[in-house]
């Protein structure tokens, strides 16, 4: 597949910020790879907005940016940066929504606010506004309106949210910054100041439990969906192969946030095979 400079440049980003994404783009069909790895580049662009700012203010200055950056791609004026490039070539190509774009953006801001979601409703939302409309963008470029596809597509991109946000619990701790819902932590009595310290408990294992049986509930229903699903399009929905990882991991380590292993590099023949018989 030939790239533009502004492609290249947003494969060598995701690659480098985003791998497991990555590694499933590579399975997509090659005219639609680009499309695909320029709307995660974009995500990346506004995803790391809370972790490169000093305050909330700056934050908010960098989501405006990127709300007029959208509205100039659209108004056939943008902006130099070759994220906006590509970005504007998937657009284009694919007659990708504006209002899905913004969305993206608007649900960013909740980044600014340290204090986590108050219900574990508000924590699905989130994901499915962040990391599900993301994955439900990358499925437009593969189907035309397929709506079994894009709402299978946000529910893996929902879950992949919830289970990053479950590993994710002791770096945002560092920071005092939780992401399990309130309810959660009121129901199993998680005492915050252990958790900003780092240390496990019986109660934040029981919510980061609750938290993974939802993400696999998200799963389950999209895979539901595949006999409705073109093969082809099965390919946008390898992260939930991934997802099955991760969770099979925080299982083994008990649920404590803090015993979860590091990563291990992604299977790329598993990926391989489960895309060559079209399953997720």
């Amino acid at each position: 597949m030939s790239l533009t400079a502004s492609e290249q440049y947003c494969l060598d980003e995701v690659r480098r910020h985003d791998h497991d994404r990555y590694l499933t783009a590579l399975f997509l069909p090659a005219e639609r790879r680009a499309a695909a790895l320029a709307l995660y580049a974009f995500n990346l662009e506004i995803a790391r907005t809370r972790e490169i700012v000093s305050e909330p203010l700056l934050g908010q200055i960098r989501l405006q940016w990127w709300r007029e950056t959208i509205e100039g791609l659209f108004a056939g004026n943008p902006r130099e940066h070759p994220v906006v490039d590509a970005l504007g070539a998937a657009i284009r190509g694919h007659d990708l929504s504006r209002e899905r774009l913004d969305g993206l953006i608007d649900a960013r801001e909740a980044d600014l606010d340290d204090g986590p979601p108050p219900d574990v409703e508000s924590l699905e939302a989130y994901a499915a506004e962040t990391s599900g409309e993301l994955s439900a963008l990358v499925m437009q470029t593969l189907v035309r309106g397929g709506e079994t596809s894009i709402t299978a597509a946000r529910g893996v991109g929902t879950a992949w949210a919830i289970i990053g946000l479950a590993r994710a619990v002791g770096f945002h701790a560092q920071t005092q910054r939780i992401y399990i819902p309130e309810d959660l932590l009121s129901e199993y009595e998680v005492e915050r100041r252990r958790l900003f310290d780092l240390k496990p408990s019986a109660g934040l294992n029981r919510s980061i439990e609750a938290m993974v049986t939802r993400a696999e509930t998200f799963i389950a229903d999209a895979r539901s969906s595949s006999p409705d699903i073109p093969k082809s399009a099965r390919r946008g929905l390898l992260l939930a192969s991934l997802a099955d990882r991760h969770i099979a991991a925080i299982r083994k380590a008990g649920f404590d946030p803090f015993a979860i292993p590091a990563a291990q590099a992604s299977p790329v023949l598993r990926l391989a095979w489960a895309a060559w018989r079209g399953r997720y």
